[in-house]
């Protein structure tokens, strides 16, 4: 694939995860303000809910590509050693992949204990 289309790739997930991450963010603060849990068992059933989770997870999912794509673009415009640019690539995708995994794993565990 050339770099301009990865670039144009590159362009169109930032753009579809930042409408998913702000259409989310005005829905759960429109349901929160009006239908607010109030208790933690009430907020881990309404986390238990399979739509509720899906779009969590979505949500989680989009904020990460999201991110990658800044600080993948951001590295690569200003950190021009290769060494340099790898190893802070490699950084921030292990730690992108764990802090996904860290919210899959919670979102699981209020699902299976609700």
């Amino acid at each position: 694939m050339s770099r301009q289309a990865s670039g144009l790739r590159a362009w169109a997930l930032q753009r579809i995860s930042a409408a998913y991450l702000g259409l989310y963010l005005i829905y759960m603060l429109g349901h929160l303000s009006f239908n607010a849990p109030e208790s933690f068992e009430a907020w881990r059933t309404y986390v238990a809910d399979p739509g509720v989770s899906i779009g969590m997870l979505l949500f989680v999912v989009a904020l990460l590509i999201h991110a990658w794509v800044g600080i993948r673009d951001v590295l690569i415009d200003y950190v021009h050693p290769i060494m340099a640019r790898v190893t802070l690539l490699s950084l921030f995708a292990i730690g992108f992949v764990g802090c996904g995994l860290w919210f899959a794993k919670a979102i699981f565990l209020a699902s299976v204990a609700a």
